[in-house]
């Protein structure tokens, strides 16, 4: 992997952890809650959840190809699966009306730490 990949890597990774973990914030805290009461735009609050779960999946998704492009794998790039993953995360949390949020979130966590660990022993055994 030359310098740029490296650094491109390194600034997905930041940015999908950055990302993922503002809208855990957002989601599990009433901290955008008040935020937009204290803006006066109580009104949006009920189709908050439509917005920043996708964003924390999205973000997700954004750290798993970063962990991918770090471990500088051949083969076919995962973007695909990890766009589908996170398309059904969403649709399954809202199809669900966010009856299981915690859990459906903390699945895709773990989902995407397994990979990070599953990439990072794949790469440690060809090297």
């Amino acid at each position: 992997m030359n310098d740029t990949e490296r650094q491109q890597s390194a600034k997905m990774l930041k940015t999908g952890i950055a990302g993922s973990l503002i809208a855990a914030v957002c989601c599990f805290t009433p901290l955008l809650v008040l935020a937009f009461a204290g803006a006066g735009l109580s009104g949006l609050v009920g189709g908050i959840d439509f917005v920043v779960f996708p964003v924390m999946f999205a973000s997700l998704g954004v750290v798993a190809q970063a962990l991918y492009i770090r471990a500088g794998r051949p083969g076919a790039s995962p973007k695909t699966v990890i766009a589908i993953l996170v398309v059904a995360f969403a649709a399954l949390l809202i199809w669900l009306e966010f009856r299981y949020a915690l859990r459906i979130s903390l699945a895709a966590v773990a989902l995407v730490a397994i990979y990070g660990l599953y990439v990072r022993k794949s790469n440690a055994q060809t090297a």
